[in-house]
Order: structure tokens, then C-alpha cells, then sequence
């Protein structure tokens, strides 16, 4: 997708607000922030240069200190004023769409694009389209043009993306079990079947158990089959067809042709046969306690899996491998996006408190210095011999653990690129997904709907969506046939499925 062009003037690229607003919200616009997201209402930047306020998720028990030594460092660094309201993440749909309904905003607010409730009010003309300006910003100007593509609705970009990896996913083999049955790593889909047929064939722990290969969990559709239908030539959720239709890549002959292989591999017991009904806790601790050696997950999961595995025996000899180079066939390279393109939300500029030029340089001037080295360091780690410490080896340790959460951990969540700059772990596993991550960026497949509006979707995909997934959870433990899961796609084109392909394609034809 290409950007926008528009010889509209800059002091006028913001939509009426008023005017697209429904009334009641429009009446009230403007009005102050919600009391029980903290601080105070209204906003600095429309009264006289005060305090940028930013309405922001916050991940943690606490609220840190607005005078502690991160807030301190970061408003002398950026040369911003600017003040947190915090939002507690388990209320956050709640209190935000509370916010967007009545226009009682701040400044500056973080916002999920993939709340379908979050979709209309950022096209209403309640936030700048900040992308003709992002140029004049160093790091603004940096973000990577894929980031932005999956930012953008319908053709507009109405905040600065939070910035994530690409994609962060790979498959997981017990390193260890390989050697002990004299097994290489596995690059392709046919050695990973291999490789899953000598774990349930031989004796990979040592011990005598029955093992399997993959151990895999009921979000299957939705999570790990659906990264590795991705190295079958699968799309990210949606993809544009041969025909040029925006079409869901799970009716897709690529994706029928991964569940084949992945029923063949239930059949041949290469998968935990329980699957279905498998929640991820009862998954993680199933690979802690050696039942199965296969897992197609985030590449930074293998910590975790070491800690738990670490937690069952301290003398542990697990070893992982970590891979994210599998192909199949003649498909080139890939690895579909779990981070929806890397983008992890918006922060989005309130039309009515900024309502300059000047206004919004104010915000766009915060966003780009909190994209440099130390204002990123502060919000990862903290102050140097506060905090952290830095190894002989440049490893970054944290020495004081409860004053880190208390006074950075809350930041980092809020940071607008959580990959400004990897730090070296004094954990192996944290360093070799980190490149491992890094490098998919180049092989990435993302979701082009996503940048897309389509009004059946916001009603009906989710009823859609679970209706496919039973239908492919019948399939995968040998219930139905592959001709059941096509005929219950043709039955749900009827019920929406064909709208939402006629409206996203419409709306990709219409922004190029």
C-alpha cells in the first residue's frame, strides 16, 4: 500500500469534529478526561503550554511516583512536559471506549486500532492524520514503512505507531532429544515430521516414556497452526488473492493443504491428541514435564520453558533449539505476523486540545525524543546504579527487582518502539531470539485487511470466525472430512463471510 497524497493544506488536515461526531458525544467534547483514569482533566496544550496529558495502559499493580526519577528524567530528555493518566489494563476497553463515546480525552491517548470500537471515532475527525509530518522528525521519520501500512485506516495514519518485531514466531525443538537420538536440526516441514516421528519412535528422554512431537493447545486455529500454515504459503488472517480480492486466508488452498498435513500428523499421534481442549497453562506445563518436544510459539518462549523446566528439577538438561528458517516446498521463506504487523496501537493526538500545528509538533516532538537511546533505557530499565548494572560482558542486570517494578515497569508498555535497542541478557535464550526476531522482519507476511474497514466484519466476523474453528477442530482429531470444513465456509458466505470479502476488497481498491 502506498501513502496518501493530498495538497490539502497542513492547518487544515484535521476532519470536522463537530461535524462527525454523533451529538451527544459533540456536546460534550472537550470536556475533561475521565476522573478515574487520574490526573487532571483538559489538557495543557490548549491552555497556555501546560503539561502534555497522556491517557496511557498501565500494565502493573501500582501507579509509579509523577515526580519519581523516570518521569524527572524523561521530561528533562524530551524538553516535554507531559503527564501520565493511567488506565489499569484489565478495565482498559471499558474506560477508553467511555472516553471516546463522551470525547473526554486527553491529549494524547494510547490506543488498540483492533478494537472495532476504537475504529469509527479515530476516523470522526477526533485525531490528526499525523502522516504528512512524521518526516520532519528523525526518529519519526525511521519507523519501518510496514509498521506504518498496518497503522494506517483506510489510508489515513491517525497517531504514531507503537512499534513492535514484525514477527516474533519460530518453532521450538528439545535440542537435547535431538542428540540423544543423533537427530539435526530440522529446516523444513518434511524434517520437522521426521523429527516428530523419532520422538514418538524412540526413546528422546532417556527414560523409557512414551513422549510426542508437538505439544499443542486449543487457541491452535488462532496461534500456533496458524504460524505454521504460514510456511505453506498462508496468509496473515486475510490476503489478496490471485483475482485481487482481500479474502480470509483460512479458506485459502495453502491453508487447507497445512490442516491435511496436520491431521496426518494427529493421526500419526505427532501431536498431543487432547489438543482441543488443552489451555495454554496445562500446554506450558506439559513441555516443562518432557511429554512432547515440539513447539511452534514465540522464539522468546524458550526462556520461559527453561525457567519451568528449572523449576520442576534445579539439574535440569534441557536444551532448546530455536527455529525460525523452516520452509516447505517450493514456498519461499516466511513467517506470518503475530504482532499484527508490528503494530502495537496508536498514539493518537486529540484534534481539540491540540488544535494548532503547533499544538501537535508538541505531542510529535514527545513521541520522536522518546524514540532516542536514553529515554528508551529509562523506560526499560531504569537509571544506571539504581536499577540496573551493566556486566563486564555488557550484559544488563537488574539489581534491585521491586524498586524496578514499582519505578520502571509501568513505562514499558508506553514506549513507542519496544526495539529501539536490544540489550544484551545474561540469559542465552533472550539473546538468540532477539536476532532470531530480528531477522523474520525480512520475511514477515502481514494481514492487508487490517488497515481496512468493513462493516460486517466489526458484526460478524467473531460469530464467522468460531464457526470455522469448530469446523477445523472437527477436522484435525478425524470427526469430518476436509469436504465438511469447505462446506461449512460455503455456508457461512451467506451469513456475511462473502459481504466482508466484496467490503474489504472495495476498500483496498479505493486506497490503492
Amino acid at each position: 500500500m502506498t501513502p496518501r497524497t493530498t495538497t490539502t493544506p497542513r492547518s487544515l488536515r484535521r476532519r470536522s469534529f463537530l461535524g462527525s461526531l454523533p451529538l451527544a458525544a459533540a456536546g460534550i467534547a472537550g470536556a475533561g478526561t475521565l476522573a478515574s483514569c487520574g490526573g487532571s482533566g483538559g489538557s495543557g496544550a490548549s491552555d497556555g503550554g501546560g503539561p502534555l496529558t497522556w491517557m496511557a495502559m498501565l500494565h502493573t499493580p501500582t501507579t509509579p511516583a509523577a515526580d519519581g526519577p523516570i518521569m524527572t528524567a524523561l521530561a528533562e530528555h524530551t524538553g516535554v512536559p507531559f503527564e501520565f493518566q493511567w488506565v489499569p489494563d484489565a478495565s482498559k476497553e471499558e474506560k477508553i471506549n467511555a472516553a471516546l463515546a463522551s470525547g473526554a480525552i486527553a491529549d494524547i491517548t494510547s490506543l488498540n486500532q483492533s478494537m472495532a470500537a476504537v475504529r469509527e471515532p479515530l476516523k470522526s475527525g477526533m485525531f490528526w492524520d499525523v502522516e504528512e509530518f512524521l518526516a520532519d522528525y528523525p526518529n519519526l521519520a525511521a519507523i519501518n514503512p510496514t509498521i506504518i501500512d498496518s497503522a494506517r485506516l483506510d489510508g489515513a495514519l491517525y497517531g504514531v505507531p507503537f512499534q513492535k518485531p514484525l514477527a516474533r514466531y519460530g518453532v521450538l525443538v528439545r535440542k537435547d532429544w535431538l542428540d540423544r537420538l543423533g537427530l539435526e536440526v530440522p529446516h523444513t516441514i518434511d524434517e520437522l515430521g521426521e523429527v516428530a516421528q523419532a520422538f514418538v519412535d524412540g526413546d528422546p528422554t532417556g527414560t523409557g516414556a512414551k513422549v510426542t512431537g508437538f505439544i499443542d493447545r486449543q487457541e491452535s486455529f488462532a496461534v500456533g497452526f496458524r504460524s505454521l500454515a504460514g510456511y505453506f504459503g498462508a496468509g496473515d488472517k486475510f490476503e489478496l488473492d490471485a483475482s485481487g480480492k482481500i479474502v480470509p486466508t483460512c479458506t485459502t488452498d495453502a491453508w487447507k493443504e497445512a490442516m491435511q498435513w496436520y491431521r496426518g500428523a494427529f493421526e500419526k499421534k505427532w501431536i498431543n491428541q487432547e489438543f482441543v481442549t488443552v489451555q495454554k497453562q496445562n500446554q506450558q506445563q506439559a513441555i516443562a514435564q518432557d511429554k512432547g518436544g515440539i513447539v511452534v510459539t514465540g522464539l522468546f518462549e524458550a526462556k520461559n520453558y527453561m525457567a519451568l523446566a528449572e523449576s520442576i528439577n534445579k539439574d535440569s538438561e534441557v536444551e532448546w533449539a530455536l527455529i525460525n528458517d523452516i520452509t516447505h516446498g517450493d514456498v519461499p521463506r516466511r513467517i506470518v505476523s503475530d504482532t499484527s504487523g508490528g503494530m502495537g496501537g496508536l498514539m493518537a493526538f486529540n484534534t481539540q486540545t491540540l488544535k494548532s500545528e503547533e499544538d501537535l509538533r508538541r505531542g510529535l516532538q514527545l513521541a520522536d525524543k522518546l524514540l532516542d537511546e536514553p529515554a528508551f533505557q529509562l523506560m526499560t530499565n531504569g537509571v544506571e546504579g539504581t536499577h540496573y548494572k551493566v556486566e563486564e560482558d555488557g550484559a544488563i542486570t537488574i539489581t534491585d527487582e521491586a524498586l524496578w517494578e514499582q519505578e520502571v515497569q509501568p513505562y514499558s508498555s508506553s514506549r513507542p518502539s519496544d526495539q529501539v535497542k536490544v540489550y544484551k541478557s545474561t540469559n542465552p535464550y533472550v539473546n538468540e531470539a532477539n536476532e532470531k526476531m530480528a531477522e523474520n522482519d525480512e520475511y514477515a507476511v502481514t494481514n492487508p485487511a487490517q488497515s481496512l474497514t468493513s462493516a460486517t466484519f466489526d458484526t460478524q466476523w467473531t460469530t464467522i470466525e468460531t464457526a470455522i474453528n469448530d469446523a477445523y477442530n472437527t477436522f484435525m482429531v478425524g470427526q469430518t472430512s476436509l469436504a465438511d470444513y469447505e462446506g461449512v465456509v460455503e455456508s457461512l458466505r451467506s451469513q456475511g463471510l462473502d459481504d466482508i470479502i466484496a467490503e474489504f476488497t472495495e476498500a483496498h481498491d479505493a486506497v490503492g
